[in-house]
């Protein structure tokens, strides 16, 4: 039987990144290099390995064609690391680099810390393109992020073992699916709650109260005879389904999406309670001196010719509506969906992302 490595993803990239960034330390050079001769410059950084190395193939050059400004692109480390680089650098009025590419948790933690620069929306009206789950602004209603670039989790099967496709998150509770299943094994990157409160409990507004997290947790507790795996491993999951040991689960639809297309029995749906999608925000730290450059550069992103153009060549899901954009069915279907989507509750895992974690090996994993 063929075998196939597991493509590169935004998870590998999150997760490959941390010795790039002990490198980024030490001075060494890393991607696309400023191009001093030019007057304009901004360093951005975006997740390391393949996923930069697509930014500086086919985003930045068009990027400085279009603007005159160069690009010095800056592999980040992991998102806490990356966040507190960013924090002990603005103390000392340094910029790593001028905009980040940030993971939602991370991102809200510098909105708390008060790390992100808020922007002109004058000079970002592009960002009136994107869907309004990808603004983000300060209490007091300052911007100081646009969404990047998001992808899903979706439900995904062996075509062998079903030949006809799910259509709800439901399936991981049916007791015909005993011992069948692969989920991801952590509460902060499974959004099994997210999934279970908009299956069973109408949406995330359950999961307001510890007492509505742990109804949640209870009833994601009655598919546990049903989860043969859970697993932090992408590849070992991908070999499980694509041979059928395990022929169904939650997984990155991008890459189910690649698996299906070298022609393994792979299949992803995106149930009727919608994919759960997860996604990147460009932020500015307040260090930077390069805020015009800065606003020119999230504004150029937020056109849907780019967020076209990232999803052809970058394989992400648009950050505007789909109607905004060239992407031709196949296009889009390879890396989203028209049904509203799961949106993580993000702030349950930084305001009690301890007591979650415990009550999750408790009642879940333990």
């Amino acid at each position: 039987m063929k075998t196939r490595k597991p493509a590169p993803s935004r998870r590998h990239f999150l997760a490959g990144t941390a010795a790039a960034g002990g490198a980024l330390a030490m001075g060494l050079p890393f991607g696309a290099p400023a191009v001093h001769a030019q007057e304009r410059s901004l360093k951005i950084g975006t997740y390391g390995g393949y996923f930069e190395e697509s930014f500086t193939k086919h985003i930045y050059p068009d990027f400085t064609k279009a603007t005159g400004i160069a690009v010095e692109s800056i592999p980040e480390p992991t998102g806490d690391q990356w966040l507190l680089q960013l924090e002990q650098a603005a103390k000392a009025g340094v910029a790593p680099a001028d905009v980040s590419m940030m993971a939602n948790t991370v991102r809200i933690r510098g909105e708390r810390s008060g790390l992100w620069a808020a922007l002109d929306e004058s000079k970002v009206a592009n960002i009136g393109n994107l869907k309004p789950e990808f603004v983000f602004k300060y209490p007091d209603g300052r911007l100081y992020g646009a969404g990047a670039v998001s992808w899903y989790i979706t439900l995904v099967t062996n075509t062998e073992s079903y030949p006809e496709a799910p259509t709800s998150w439901a399936e991981f509770w049916d007791t015909e699916n005993k011992d069948a299943i692969g989920l991801l094994a952590l509460s902060s990157n499974s959004f099994l709650l997210e999934i279970t409160a908009h299956t069973f409990f109408g949406g995330n507004d359950v999961l307001n109260t510890e007492e509505g997290v742990i109804k949640v947790l209870e009833k994601l507790a009655e598919a546990k005879s049903n989860v043969k795996l859970w697993y932090r491993d992408e590849g070992q999951f991908q070999a499980a389904l694509q041979s059928g040991e395990i022929p169904m689960g939650q997984y990155y639809h991008d890459v189910a999406g690649l698996a299906a297309a070298d022609g393994f029995p792979v299949r992803s749906t995106f149930p009727k309670e919608g994919g759960v999608v997860d996604s990147g925000a460009w932020v500015l730290t307040k260090a930077s001196k390069k805020t015009e450059e800065a606003e020119t550069f999230i504004n150029y992103m937020c056109q849907p010719s780019v967020q076209a153009a990232l999803s052809r060549k970058v394989g992400t899901a648009p950050v505007v509506p789909r109607e905004s954009t060239d992407l031709t069915d196949d296009e889009f279907n390879a890396v989203s969906s028209e049904i509203a989507p799961i949106i993580p509750k993000y702030d349950l895992y930084i305001d009690k992302g301890d007591w979650v974690a415990e009550k999750w090996i408790e009642m879940i994993t333990g």
